[in-house]
């Protein structure tokens, strides 16, 4: 007797129908074919056990299990519970009329129990599209599932629950999310607040700017001065996530299994610091089997990296395409995955190997020459893509004591959605460009004039303190966020002045 039954593959952030076919006829011998790789094929002996200890066995017959289309290589352990119900079906043990009506998938246990798998939401967006009645899976991932209107979802803790619904035994609970009330619930809770920040002004004041405008931003200071303190508060003043971006960013974190147990909805932008011994394949993505990389899971949020300089220089020029495409793609011989990587990366080092290079109090003891050394570990193409350099100092004991509560994260964040709104309007048109550290050369002049004197005084800038050519644009993206947080209709003076010192690296001489 032929049955089938319906699983998914996941490929990149979307997912394919896999159509399980299996017939059991007069013979011997278990078959399995349709591309499996070897965790799909050890699925015999998972079934098998399964079977036996709910109370059903495997049919002593010949049994085939195509796996279609068979161009596509099926992975992982997710299809168990496809081939088991397949199985019972055309072995006459359970009833087969409605299983077509259902994507079935879950990673069998011996006792028959449900594990976890990845990619629930991508394969339930597209059982939706496809006209499925419903999506049967471990509990576990049933909420994640469950934010797609227009499928039926339901979590199962045992395969006995399976056979017993498709049997007409017991009826199974649908899993119902109110996708727009939990998003909303979960769209404020944060951690951290600047308003925990004592002193470093300044250092808020470029970080506002970067939210403002999208931009990558790079400290630069000695150790305990705050770094990685104020990165970690950076989600806090950026726009909250639209429903769409929440849907986006939750279906990497689904492919990569990075979703907590109970987990529906990523509603706050993530925040991704991997360390400094993470190679490239991690960083980016791929594998054998290809999985997203922390750029991607840090789409819509920010990628933090700390001690920039300790990163391999093989993984830091990989960083270079990704931050310009927003795409990352991912090639082998038979295909190619794209993985979205839309991200703010904030990058923090020390001045020197010993760190106090410029430091108001201490004294650097690196030898002449070794400073240079350190920050060239930097290369300059990916230099050129950050625009704002900032020198965090040391915070004084008398800033530390100080009782006063600084300003909070929520009020630095309706600065920062105005000055978006005021971008959104201004690139309406230009498709692909959503904040102002997307502008292309070919808009620049268009959107970043400036008058005789700005010409002035960015001339002498250039000139007096070294900066370097590449710094020209960057200047002027920058002053045209800070003249939007501002409201202001063009970029003023003050504006480009305020920009120029964000350029520290760029300045000749400040490695000596």
């Amino acid at each position: 007797m032929l049955v089938k039954t319906f699983g998914s593959a996941v490929v990149g952030v979307d997912a394919i129908t896999i159509t399980v076919e299996v017939n059991v006829d007069r013979g011997m011998k278990f078959f399995m074919v349709g591309l499996p790789d070897n965790a799909v094929k050890e699925s015999q002996q998972r079934i098998e056990s399964a079977l036996k200890n709910v109370g059903y066995k495997m049919p002593g017959k010949k049994t085939v299990v195509n796996m279609a289309p068979a161009d596509i290589r099926k992975e992982g352990s997710a299809y168990d519970l496809t081939i088991a119900i397949g199985i019972l079906a055309a072995s006459g043990q359970m009833q087969e009329t409605n299983i077509g009506d259902y994507v079935i998938v879950g990673e069998l246990s011996l006792d028959g129990s449900l594990q976890p798998i990845k990619g629930a939401l991508p394969i339930a967006i597209q059982a939706q599209k496809e006209g499925f009645k419903g999506f049967i899976l471990p509990r576990e991932n049933a909420k994640e599932a469950a934010i797609v209107d227009g499928l039926a979802v339901y979590g199962i803790n045992n395969i006995k629950e399976v056979i017993d619904f498709f049997n007409g035994e017991v009826e199974l609970t649908k899993i119902e999310v109110d996708t727009r009330k939990e998003f909303y619930e979960n769209l404020k809770s944060v951690d951290f607040d600047f308003e925990d920040v004592k002193g470093q002004e300044n250092i808020k004041r470029a970080l506002e700017i970067a939210a403002a405008g999208g931009h990558n931003v790079i400290l630069i200071g000695p150790p305990g001065a705050g770094k990685t303190m104020l990165a970690k508060r950076l989600p806090t003043i950026l726009p909250p996530l639209s429903l769409q971006e929440a849907l986006e960013t939750t279906k990497i974190h689904s492919v990569g299994g990075k979703l907590g147990k109970e987990t529906s909805l990523i509603s706050v932008r993530p925040f991704r610091a991997p360390h400094h011994t993470i190679s490239d394949v991690a960083l980016v993505g791929g594998g054998g089997f290809p999985q997203p990389g922390e750029i991607s899971l840090a789409h819509n949020g920010v990628l933090f990296l700390d001690e920039l300089p300790e990163f391999k220089r093989t993984v830091l020029e990989v960083l270079r395409q990704p931050l310009e495409d927003r795409r990352i793609s991912i090639s082998r011989a038979k295909f190619t995955v794209d993985y979205p990587a839309s991200f703010m990366m904030v990058a923090s080092m020390n001045p020197c190997p010993c760190g106090y290079y410029n430091h108001p109090e201490k004294d650097c003891v690196c030898s002449p020459g070794v400073v240079q050394k350190y920050l060239s570990k930097i290369s300059g193409p990916l230099l050129d893509r950050i625009d704002l350099h900032v020198e965090v100092t040391p915070v004084s004991f008398n800033e530390l004591s100080n009782k006063e509560v600084g300003e909070s994260s929520t009020l630095i964040r309706k600065r920062v959605i105005a000055a978006r709104k005021i971008q959104e309007e201004r690139f309406k048109s230009n498709k692909g460009t959503h904040a102002n550290a997307q502008i292309s050369s070919k808009v620049l002049k268009e959107i970043c004039q400036i008058d005789q004197s700005g010409r002035d005084l960015l001339k002498t800038a250039m000139n007096k303190l070294g900066l370097s050519a590449r710094a020209y644009d960057r200047i002027l993206k920058v002053a045209r966020t800070i003249a939007d947080l501002e409201g202001a209709e063009n970029i003023e003076t003050n504006h480009l002045a305020e920009a120029i010192q964000y350029r520290s690296l760029d300045r000749e001489g400040w490695a000596g």
